[in-house]
């Protein structure tokens, strides 16, 4: 029996050490994988008490939606392996991660910022849900239908601050056209829906009313409904009968627009509720404007302040690198346009890394004094990959977004991360789309000391990590992440940042 003992070697691949979680699906441990060298992985078993047919099918259900948005959302827990044990109980591989269940955040109602950060991340992660997973070549949602705290957890990422994780889609269930109702009641009781516990067939609404009473409990510390009694009668007649009180008088800080649509989530009929994630989050994007996204959820550059003056020496103008990188030419190679690649450069006596950029003419003026920024982030699965980020921004002309996407299984991809790590800032060449023979003008960026070390571990963990996908879905994913949740949150930190400021601060802090 795999539960007996410890020290058990599954596939000759995953040696497993101690049980770290258990729930009705089966039970979780902790494991090394030796093919990784050692990297600490997850390994999910079936019960012992549910193998049969029906329950092996819907585990491995489980294992192929998991795995399918992993790949999709950051958003959500990663399944990299499965199988069969030898003592023929079904088994998958996930991601270690190390952090706080939302269960045990909650113990102390959440700051409106904090809250709103940690939503919006929720959010995307059940939209990728819903949108759906490739099932005979053809798109079908996933419900979750268990949204609760202890199903949240919340990383501390070197890159992205505060990440969460959607946990356990065990009990999803794929929404087929033809219809296939529950046949009975599976979920949480507190969280679970009116429509959920009379075994109606749902939909992605179930989950927003699941996520409505989670939410109530992240500002005011308690749920919003109290049945008579802790059984299935009573729940039962509190998620149909009884009406939590408005969020806004418990909690007076809270802001009405956002009180409203936590209320909202919490409507007894599924008409009456949001009608899809995406309606909260645009509505929850506009309140992080208004009042923004709390330290604890902010994108993180550590031991910097996200957007930050870059030191650069006073005579760098006028040095022998800089000069260099003046005389450089547009790669013959390179087509005339607006695009963005790594070089590494040689200098005399040194290697330095570079990324080189085409601008229109009229945009070359407005970007010598812009804000400048950057920051890494990385996905290993589906297949190791990196995104660097380079943003100028300027009040005037707005952000410009210099994205790199580098494949962490070639060499040129680690020779050039690794020398980052090592030199700790790169030279930025940018060059006129209408005379590109020469440099427009070259500006040294640093790379935060934290980040140097992490940029070393990436390129030391890709080399043994194994691909388990293609490189185009690793880069749509950090596409995806840049796009939904790092750009708006730098574009409130442009802002803010500009339109707190002195006249000049984009002289101050372009350099």
């Amino acid at each position: 029996m795999v539960n007996s003992h410890f020290d058990y070697k599954l596939s000759d691949r995953y040696e497993l050490t101690e049980p770290i979680g258990q729930g009705a699906m089966g039970r979780v441990y902790l494991a090394s994988d030796l093919l990784l060298g050692g990297v600490p992985v997850a390994v999910k078993f079936l019960s012992q008490t549910l193998l049969d047919e029906k329950m092996r099918d819907r585990f491995l259900r489980e294992a192929m939606t998991c795995a399918q948005l992993g790949q999709k959302s950051i958003h959500v827990v990663r399944v990299t392996d499965y199988g069969v044990s030898s003592d023929e109980v079904p088994f998958y591989v996930m991601e270690y991660l190390k952090g706080q269940s939302l269960s045990q955040l909650v113990q102390q109602p959440l700051t409106v910022p904090r809250f709103l950060g940690l939503t919006r991340q929720i959010l995307l992660g059940l939209q990728t849900a819903h949108a759906g997973i490739a099932v005979n070549k053809q798109m079908v949602p996933i419900i979750h239908r268990d949204i609760k705290p202890s199903n949240i957890l919340v990383i501390q990422d070197p890159t992205v601050g505060e990440l969460v994780k959607i946990l356990d889609f065990g009990i999803a269930k794929l929404l087929q056209t033809e219809g296939d109702h529950t046949g009975g009641f599976m979920g949480t009781l507190a969280y679970s829906s009116p429509e959920q516990m009379e075994g109606q067939e749902l939909d992605p609404r179930s989950d927003i009313y699941s996520l409505g009473v989670m939410m109530y409990q992240m500002l005011e510390g308690n749920l919003p409904l109290r049945p008579s009694t802790n059984t299935f009668g009573g729940w039962y007649k509190a998620h149909h009968r009884e009406f939590p009180r408005p969020l806004i008088e418990q909690v007076p800080q809270v802001p009405r627009p956002l009180s409203d649509l936590v209320m909202g989530c919490l409507e007894k009929r599924a008409a009456d509720r949001p009608q899809s994630v995406l309606q909260i989050l645009q509505q929850c994007q506009a309140l992080e404007e208004q009042f923004g996204i709390g330290t604890a959820g902010q994108l993180s550059v550590p031991s910097s302040p996200l957007v930050r003056k870059l030191n650069v020496p006073a005579t760098e103008s006028g040095s022998i690198t800089n000069q260099f990188c003046r005389q450089q030419h547009w790669p013959a190679d390179k087509p005339i346009a607006q695009i963005v690649f790594p070089q590494i450069l040689q200098p005399p006596e040194q290697r330095l890394p570079s990324l080189w950029v085409m601008l229109p003419p009229a945009e070359i003026e407005q970007r010598v004094l812009s804000t400048r920024y950057n920051n890494f982030m990385c996905t290993q699965s589906p297949h190791p990959m990196v995104l660097w980020l380079t943003a100028l921004y300027s009040s005037a002309s707005g952000p410009r977004w210099l994205p790199c996407y580098l494949d962490l299984k070639l060499e040129f991809s680690q020779r050039l991360l690794w020398l980052l790590g090592d030199v700790g800032y790169y030279q930025l060449l940018v060059f006129s789309s209408e005379a590109p023979h020469h440099c427009e003008f070259v500006k040294r960026l640093n790379v935060a000391a934290s980040q140097r070390n992490l940029l070393k571990s990436w390129v030391t963990t890709a080399r043994t990590q194994t691909s388990v996908g293609c490189p185009n879905s690793s880069k749509e994913l950090l596409r995806r992440e840049l796009n939904q949740s790092l750009k708006p949150k730098l574009m409130l930190n442009f802002e803010s940042m500009h339109s707190d400021s002195k006249p000049g601060i984009d002289a101050m802090l372009g350099l």
